[in-house]
């Protein structure tokens, strides 16, 4: 007699709904881990794994050396005179961006249509790609008919050739740098803004509080993870500086404006040695993975 097997029990409904649900989710998650994974997990890992070898940019030539690499590193004075100029340039344009980014923010943060073209103008420079505003700053700075020389020349002082002296080409890099980034935090900071209950104001009104009680009290306790937010990606942004360098000074005068991205641009394309320029590149991906985390942890602390 032929033994018959009982049917296995059918899931409940709610299991079959959470399961149906999950596979939903995945596959709408499926494109965006292929893109991520591809254009980032995977070119990590190789910079990663190069950083460890010998590895010429042309040829098979890919010898591995291990941490070879990371020791010439440590012993190398244009590294890290070049990771010095990196952390100079950040720490003279960071804080400069975001207090002209919130004094922007502040001063536009009105109805109106002036104050709505105002906001677009400041925040066009920011779409520029860095070719066009390099060549503008280029021109602007030119010592002979530059619009600096002739308004240095119309007061009576000698022009400055900003971008071939030691001491100027740098500043002149920041300045360049906050005339086309300034947009990108003023929008940040007008979006905190209008975020803000306007009762809060109208009590502080009727209490007779001044503009500097308002601003103190008020508007910056409450931008407390908008200025993180924005101190965070401006660090970020110009620990990776390379555009401006290489097409106004190429690093000069006497590599006083050089870069950590234009030096690991040179060893990788120039020098032909990729595997160190990946050693370089993953110090400052590891220095920008810090400046992250200090963030995530200000704003776990802030909650």
């Amino acid at each position: 007699m032929a033994s018959t097997r009982a049917p296995a029990p059918a899931l409940p409904r709610r299991w079959r709904t959470r399961y149906r649900d999950a596979f939903a989710g995945y596959a709408f998650l499926a494109p965006f881990l292929a893109v991520y994974a591809l254009f980032l997990l995977y070119p990590f890992g190789l910079g990663l794994w190069m950083s460890l070898h010998d590895w010429e940019i042309v040829g098979d030539y890919r010898e591995y050396i291990g941490w070879l690499n990371y020791e010439e590193l440590w012993d190398d004075p244009y590294f890290w005179e070049a990771l010095k100029r990196t952390l100079q340039f950040a720490a003279m344009t960071v804080p400069a961006a975001t207090v002209l980014g919130f004094v922007l923010a502040l001063a536009l943060n009105r109805p109106g249509r002036i104050h709505g073209v105002l906001r677009a103008i400041f925040f066009a420079s920011s779409i520029f790609s860095v070719t066009v505003v390099t060549l503008v700053w280029t021109m602007v700075l030119n010592p002979n008919q530059g619009l600096v020389a002739n308004g240095l020349r119309a007061v009576g002082l000698e022009p400055i050739a900003f971008l071939t002296h030691q001491e100027w080409a740098m500043p002149a890099l920041v300045v360049t740098s906050l005339w086309w980034t300034a947009g990108f935090p003023m929008a940040l900071f007008l979006a905190g803004l209008q975020q803000i209950p306007p009762e809060v104001y109208e009590a502080a009104r009727l209490d007779n509080a001044s503009r500097w009680a308002v601003l103190w009290r008020i508007t910056l306790p409450a931008l407390k993870r908008t200025i993180l937010l924005v101190l965070v990606l401006e660090t970020v942004m110009h620990l990776q500086v390379f555009g401006q360098p290489l097409l106004m000074t190429r690093g000069g005068p006497s590599n006083s404006t050089r870069p950590l991205v234009q030096l690991i641009y040179e060893t990788g394309f120039r020098d032909w040695r990729s595997g160190y320029a990946s050693s370089m590149s993953l110090v400052l991906f590891v220095l920008m993975f810090f400046v992250a985390l200090l963030q995530l942890r200000l704003s776990r602390r802030e909650n």
